[in-house]
């Protein structure tokens, strides 16, 4: 299998913004995000779409699709940086250039509705891409140290990451045990909206890692049903789970179990060494995993070590 790399970044290299899901609705924002970009001596391109509106979407299909094909195609774009999820990465899937990604690896940051991206790009051309902070929604800030440093340390080194550091309260054990693969995963709705697609990659080797927001248990109780059943949780070799922001039911009256006991209920029925609450998702701090990288998980240690560099 044929990895490819984005370069690393340095000081004075150009950045490109991308919004393939939904629009930015406070401009403010973009314009904070940039500054503290700036601020680190990059440059910053945006994309033509930014600023376009089709509803719920930041801008049509197309033009976000071209905003794409622009940034992986620009020799002097180093990095693509998403501006906020949303809604609308799936709808791009079937419109990408995946030859010409090939062609231009490159880095490509977001998280939550780009998952679909991260997926698609690693089944197709085995890209390693990153869930990670994002340029109106986290770089905007405050980011606190721990998301800063490790955001910057997997985009910047050519050396083997090693372990990464957790944050004091650290993850819960819900199944000690170790494995090796590679980082696969995301938001969970999102994950959930690939399986049967083309765009969704074997998980035979995967370390599948999972997070969402605002769905209520009995919600990600199904997804993860879905998950269990499509064997993508039996043929992962561990399963980390990070942040369920406001995965809580909308009607308290209504009896319901929590996502820790839904978790808790998926572990013993995998097998797998499993962690939860670590610190990625829609939440701060914020790890910054590199999909598709070689990793090792020893869950009873709580301990996960990154056994290659990210970039090139």
């Amino acid at each position: 299998m044929d990895i490819l790399k984005g370069q690393r970044l340095r000081t004075g290299d150009l950045i490109g913004l991308v919004t393939p899901a939904s629009p930015m609705a406070d401009s403010s924002r973009i314009e904070l995000g940039v500054r503290y970009l700036e601020s680190l001596g990059y440059r910053t391109l945006p994309g033509r779409s930014i600023g376009a509106t089709c509803g719920y979407l930041a801008g049509s299909d197309t033009e976000r699709a071209a905003d794409l094909h622009s940034m992986f195609s620009n020799r002097e774009v180093k990095a693509i940086m998403c501006i906020r999820g949303g809604y609308g990465s799936p709808r791009l899937l079937g419109l990408l250039d995946y030859r010409l990604i090939a062609r231009n690896p490159k880095i490509f940051v977001g998280y939550s509705d780009i998952t679909a991206l991260h997926l698609a790009l690693w089944k197709k051309v085995h890209l390693v891409t990153f869930h990670g902070p994002m340029v109106g929604v986290d770089l905007a800030g405050p980011l606190d140290a721990y998301s800063e440093t490790m955001f910057w340390s997997v985009l910047t080194s050519r050396k083997r990451l090693g372990r990464i550091s957790l944050p004091p309260e650290g993850p819960s054990v819900l199944k000690a045990g170790r494995a090796t693969g590679r980082m696969l995963g995301g938001n969970l709705a999102l994950i959930t909206a690939l399986t049967g697609t083309p765009y969704l990659p074997d998980f035979s080797d995967a370390l599948l890692y999972i997070e969402d927001i605002s769905e209520e248990p009995y919600r990600v109780d199904r997804m993860l049903t879905q998950l269990h059943h499509a064997r993508i949780l039996s043929r992962s070799k561990a399963i980390l789970a990070g942040g369920f922001t406001d995965c809580v039911p909308h009607d308290p009256s209504v009896p319901s179990q929590s996502v820790d006991e839904i978790l808790r209920e998926i572990a013993d029925k995998s097998g797998k060494p499993f962690l939860a609450n670590l610190p990625f998702g829609h939440q701060s701090p914020k790890m910054t995993l590199p999909v598709g990288l070689r990793a090792r998980v020893d869950a009873g240690a709580k301990q996960i070590e990154f056994l290659e560099a990210a970039v090139r």
